[in-house]
């Protein structure tokens, strides 16, 4: 590490800054909302600087530096368009032991000013001890994303309490336990919902009911987290949010490994996949298991691939939390027509194609499917079928023996949204033959329309 990360107070503080072009105004900018009073020396002022001269906490000295500027000052930053004159800036608060900043010049530098996501108070700094500025502003970018701004207000709910908090639960283990859960749990998401008013009270309610116990003492809660087609980058904040604060995980096999990887690895993971006559776990045992967790005051997240409520029975799971007074929530998640669709450059719906678009599950039952093939068999659609691989055949059959035309397109796609994505193209008559001389494996989707066609002109991702 060749520089030591600091959060320096320099509230009211007297500090230089030596320019007026727009860089110096970037960091005179910093300054002021850390409550730094400024002097800026410069003849000239960009319009960036200007704007910042009606803080009653700058000065402008219309001239060049002068070394007798420095008497006094905590900080300096020197970033004048003139590299020597930088030079003698840091040569003079050197020698006052005064701490000095160069424009573009970290070398000579006593520190460097990192690129910042502000949550005040909550602050995170990000440097890269000005090798490079540009990364540093890249990953702040990401940062920024993942860090919503009403953290800000979590952080100051959270200060406003401390004290009540220490008085009131004096084992150092049993205080910790208690911010955790209520950094991460409902009184957070009540916080970064928007609901300010609610979750003071609801810390109000902790803090009356907590004791050196406190840990074991709440109900915890059920997160359903719609989890995607596979592909990590497709998750909504709120999801990884969700994922990476959970103590139990309850995952079926839809869910990718890659997403499997962003769940706490100290979390007691729990498979309950379900394939074709193969339950790893009865869905009664699996709403039970959800029950037992929570009840225990644990934080449980039901993962599912793509989103929970099609076809993924989160409706039937969420009913039976609700009749045992479980809290839960509910995180939709892209769900795999959409997410395959537009990564297989297959548009569901199009003005020349289709004018509508029919989601159906071509699970097997005793060998048949029962579907509304005359419906389904219209033109101007799009039909996207869910766990069809084993069905295919069923189902281009029937479609055909109800009037679809036998050239209809139709695609299949296997583990869409991912690195491993393949396209298997075709007609409802030869699609099955197709897959059925290829080594194919779920998760897959079936798409069935002339959408398919624009398959050639749109496919971006495997061009990639």
């Amino acid at each position: 590490m060749k520089q030591l990360p600091i959060f320096l107070n320099i509230q009211s503080s007297a500090c230089l800054i030596a320019g007026g072009g727009p860089a110096a105004a970037r960091k005179a900018k910093l300054l002021l909302q850390a409550g730094a009073k400024l002097m800026v020396v410069t003849p000239t002022l960009s319009e960036s600087m200007l704007l910042l001269l009606d803080s009653a906490n700058i000065e402008h000295l219309q001239r060049d530096y002068h070394s007798d500027d420095l008497q006094g000052k905590t900080m300096v930053i020197a970033a004048t368009d003139n590299y020597q004159v930088n030079l003698q800036i840091a040569a003079d608060a050197k020698q006052k032991a005064i701490l000095v900043n160069i424009a573009d010049n970290p070398i000579a530098s006593d520190f460097t000013l990192p690129s910042i996501v502000n949550r005040d108070p909550l602050i995170v700094a990000i440097s890269s001890s000005g090798t490079s500025p540009v990364l540093a502003r890249m990953l702040k970018t990401r940062l920024e994303a993942f860090i919503p701004k009403s953290y800000s207000t979590l952080a100051t709910l959270a200060g406003e309490f401390q004290v009540e908090i220490k008085e009131k639960i004096r084992h150092v283990g049993a205080r910790k336990a208690f911010w955790e859960k209520s950094l991460t749990g409902n009184i957070a998401e009540l916080v970064l919902t928007g609901h300010e008013t609610k979750a003071r009270q609801a810390l109000k309610t902790a803090i009356n009911n907590a004791n050196q116990n406190y840990s074991n003492a709440k109900t915890g809660e059920v997160y359903l987290v719609g989890a995607g087609p596979g592909n990590p980058d497709l998750l909504t904040f709120r999801a990884l949010r969700l994922i990476q604060q959970a103590e139990v995980v309850l995952y079926d096999r839809l869910v990718s490994d890659s997403i499997m990887n962003l769940c706490p690895q100290q979390a007691e993971h729990i498979y309950v996949g379900k394939r074709r006559a193969d339950h790893a776990m009865p869905q009664a045992n699996i709403n039970q298991t959800l029950i037992d967790h929570a009840k225990a005051g644990k934080r449980v997240l039901r993962l599912k691939g793509g989103d929970p409520f099609i076809f993924g029975r989160g409706g039937e799971e969420i009913e039976t939390l609700a009749e045992h007074n479980i809290p839960f929530q509910v995180v939709p998640g892209i769900t795999a027509a959409s997410g395959c669709a537009s990564y297989a450059g297959i548009p569901l719906t199009h003005r020349d194609h289709a004018q509508s678009c029919t989601f159906i599950t071509g699970h097997l039952k005793d060998g048949s499917i029962n579907l509304d093939w005359n419906r389904l068999a219209g033109t101007d659609q799009t039909i996207v079928c869910y766990m069809g691989l084993m069905g295919l055949p069923i189902i281009c059959e029937q479609l055909i023996a109800h009037g679809i035309a036998k050239d209809t397109p139709a695609a299949l796609i296997e583990r869409g949204t991912t690195a491993e994505q393949q396209v298997h193209t075709g007609t409802v008559s030869t699609l099955p033959q197709i897959i059925s001389s290829r080594t194919v494996t779920a998760p897959t989707l079936i798409i069935i329309g002339t959408v398919v066609t624009l398959r050639k002109k749109l496919d971006w991702f495997e061009q990639q």
